[in-house]
């Protein structure tokens, strides 16, 4: 059986991203545990969905991301053994561990709202979340010149739900710009008793909203889709509510962390690793850690989230091997959310919804072109150029 020092589980963002920090801060026998598929910077799935960029501008092969010094193990992990520090690999070979960090993200959960994925194999439904139907998206919302639309912000855990607004705000410019906003009906199904339940970015989000004639259903979800009479009945507030002749619905859909995590997810519906939300080390496993969306955390995942957590959480696998007190992360999480095709705000806040603006020089909230610019164009280079080469910034 072989071993290594560090064991990391996910080839995304958070996992990548933690084993070049742990490589520059000389750990010296890092694996990866991920499958041999491409990588994505999953943020710009929104913009493929608002036809402002495509699918192989966020595309790299998986070996390409992989930190120089870090054995890639090209498979799958199907349970932790904790007793033993093993980690269980598809067909049954074993991977001994000093440390075992969990970043495999979420799963979506298609079946959990019931005809929703006989919908998007119809093609009257879609979502920006999920990577094989972006494109489609911007199919349908270029297409549009009348009807009614269903757009919808996610319950929490989701992989930054908030920018499912994305699309939206891009779409209502681009129908605006044509024309044709004032034929189609738009509709938004928020989980929140306001737009985000962020009272800071909602001030700027609702005028928005009311200027493009968008109703909005506060505290709901959708329960269910009728694929043949394409219609949307709603929980939560409005619950019972159906939205009926629906043209096409952007459903994001539920997420969970992966089945196999179970024995150490925490007991809740949500099925995410059960760790201690400043630390993220695990509350009963010894030597296990996790980051990212897969994480307990207490706050809303983004990828802006993950600087700080790789930060705290390369530190505390160095700081608990020295007996030295362990580093917290605080909640730090990010949304950056469009008004339009050329403008962008950011939300930042801490776990308890507290605003936690990274500068003090200028209001990140004000919508800006620079933020667009900053968003769609920098924070890509950024992202393939140095946070998955463990450079954090600031």
């Amino acid at each position: 059986m072989r071993k290594h020092d560090v064991v990391i589980v996910g080839g995304g963002n958070a996992g990548i991203s933690l084993a070049a920090r742990l490589r520059r801060l000389g750990a010296h026998d890092v694996a990866i545990v991920s499958p041999d598929r491409p990588h994505r910077y999953r943020p710009m799935l929104n913009y493929v969905a608002g036809g402002q960029a495509s699918m192989d501008e966020l595309t790299r092969p998986a070996a390409s991301v992989v930190p120089d010094g870090c054995t890639w193990l090209p498979t799958t992990a199907v349970a932790v053994h904790p007793e033993q520090r093993e980690l269980e690999l598809a067909g049954g070979q074993r991977v001994g561990y000093d440390d075992l960090v969990l970043a495999t993200g979420l799963e979506e959960d298609l079946d959990a709202i019931p005809g929703l994925a006989a919908a998007m194999d119809a093609g009257w439904a879609s979502t920006a979340h999920l990577e094989t139907q972006a494109e489609r998206m911007w199919t349908a919302i270029r297409g549009m010149t009348r009807g009614r639309v269903v757009f919808t912000v996610p319950p929490e855990p989701s992989p930054c739900g908030g920018t499912a607004l994305k699309p939206l705000f891009l779409a209502l410019n681009h129908w605006r710009e044509q024309g044709v906003l004032p034929a189609i009906d738009v509709q938004l199904v928020t989980p929140y008793a306001s737009v985000l339940d962020l009272p800071f970015a909602d001030r700027r989000l609702e005028p928005l909203l009311t200027a493009g004639g968008v109703t909005v259903h506060h505290g709901s979800t959708v329960g269910a889709v009728d694929h043949q009479a394409r219609t949307l009945i709603l929980d939560g507030a409005a619950s019972g509510l159906l939205i009926d002749d629906v043209d096409h619905a952007f459903v994001v859909p539920y997420y969970r962390g992966p089945a196999w995590l179970a024995a150490l997810a925490a007991q809740d519906a949500a099925g995410q690793v059960d760790v201690d939300p400043g630390t993220m080390a695990h509350r009963s496993a010894p030597r296990v850690w996790a980051l990212g969306d897969v994480a307990r955390l207490h706050t809303r995942p983004s990828g802006g989230a993950l600087r700080r957590q790789v930060e705290v959480l390369a530190e505390n696998i160095r700081a608990r091997r020295l007996g030295e007190p362990l580093a917290c992360y605080d909640g730090y999480t990010i949304i950056p959310i469009t008004t339009d095709r050329q403008r962008l705000f950011l939300a930042e806040f801490d776990r308890a919804g507290a605003q936690q603006q990274s500068t003090s020089l200028v209001d990140l909230t004000v919508p800006r072109r620079w933020l667009w610019v900053f968003d769609r164009y920098l924070e890509p280079v950024i992202y393939f150029r140095s946070l998955l080469k463990g450079r954090l910034i600031p």
